[in-house]
């Protein structure tokens, strides 16, 4: 085990991998919901769905925004959090709707 912190490489390294895999896995999450709700059409599901795609879109946003278009850390970050809110809310009221 290193002593020393993890310096900038390391730990855009271990980011760009976490948000990776949050990509990967946000994503099977909404396909699953996806054929959930064709299989049923339940607009509960499709609700769910729906957010389960702006919580995965808003935890991967905010980094491609800052590396690839070179917006600023904290707007990238509030978008992000707007994103992940808005997802939030919709699976929210996808399990209050009947």
């Amino acid at each position: 085990m290193n002593p020393l912190p993890a310096g900038p490489v390391e730990m855009t390294l271990a980011l760009a991998v976490v948000k990776t895999l949050l990509l990967i896995v946000g994503s099977v999450i909404t396909y699953f919901a996806f054929k959930a709700y064709r299989r049923t059409r339940q607009r509960a599901l499709g609700y769910l769905m729906a957010g389960f795609g702006l919580v995965t879109l808003g935890f991967v946003l905010a980094g491609m925004l800052y590396e690839l278009l070179g917006v600023h850390l904290v707007t990238g970050i509030l978008l992000e959090s707007l994103l992940v809110l808005a997802g939030f809310v919709v699976i929210a009221y996808s399990l209050y709707v009947q």
